[in-house]
């Protein structure tokens, strides 16, 4: 099974089209199973054409550009988590070659009003796969420090929705460093998860954020902190950071993770 996990950054991006463009044509070679995103927007009022999701939605320029190159194979599931930018209706979204069993969407924040920019919400999808059922979930949580909505809360309230009968992978942003001790990701970790990029037999450094970003205004680290988590030991091969300019062109200020494992 193949998967990828990337925050878009999308509309924030120089060259965000040629971006799409280079986006689709590594899944195409790549043919992941499932793909979360992060930052997916939508500007706020754009022409809505199926659901929720409008005309200039990230994810369906993506989807075009699949179609494009002949891949039309892919089901998703998108859902809005807040109002970015003032102007964008930030979401996130599962892709999928595989046929959607049940997708799933809910809030994980004490707020569920989207005109706050803190609010979070996760989306997920259960697939089949080789004739066993394995759900996906979509994540980008706050920070450690936030007062108002305390990243340990966001992990709860995770955790409770998906401590079910079911395998599971969270994927996405997690806004913590794997590097600071005692903090998000240790937490992460005492829940009783696995990190893939610890279990693969093949990997790199595993760095996903250079330098200053939005939300890491003073950052100056590399930072390892999109992941892909399992809730199970599963045998995983590799684990790789893409869209970094070494493993393809960047396409947004974090890169990605892919990883490539046997369930």
């Amino acid at each position: 099974m193949k998967l990828l996990t990337l925050n878009c950054h999308s509309w924030q991006e120089v060259n965000q089209l040629d971006k799409i463009k280079i986006l689709a044509k590594t899944i195409k070679e790549k043919s992941y199973d499932v793909i979360a995103l992060q930052e997916v927007s939508q500007s706020i009022n754009g022409e809505k054409v199926e659901g929720e999701v409008k005309k200039d939605n990230y994810l369906l320029i993506l989807l075009n550009e699949l179609k494009e190159l002949g891949v039309e194979d892919y089901d998703y599931v998108w859902g809005f988590s807040h109002i970015g930018f003032e102007i964008y209706e930030e979401g996130l979204a599962i892709l999928t070659k595989h046929k959607i069993e049940k997708e799933h969407s809910f809030f994980i924040t004490q707020s569920e009003d989207t005109n706050n920019w803190k609010t979070r919400r996760i989306v997920g999808a259960t697939i089949r796969f080789n004739n066993k059922l394995f759900s996906f979930y979509s994540c980008h949580l706050g920070w450690w420090e936030d007062k108002e909505e305390p990243f340990k809360k966001q992990v709860d309230a995770l955790y409770s929705y998906v401590q079910r009968d079911e395998t599971y992978f969270l994927m996405g942003d997690f806004n913590n460093s794997a590097q600071i001790k005692d903090e998000g990701y240790d937490y992460l970790m005492a829940k009783g998860l696995y990190d893939t990029y610890y279990l693969a037999k093949e990997k790199d450094e595993g760095t996903t954020v250079k330098g200053k970003i939005a939300g890491w205004d003073e950052n100056k680290q590399n930072l390892r902190i999109d992941y892909i988590f399992a809730n199970s030991l599963v045998n995983v091969d590799r684990s790789n950071v893409i869209f970094n300019g070494l493993n393809k062109a960047i396409v947004s200020d974090h890169f990605g993770v892919e990883v490539e494992c046997d369930v």
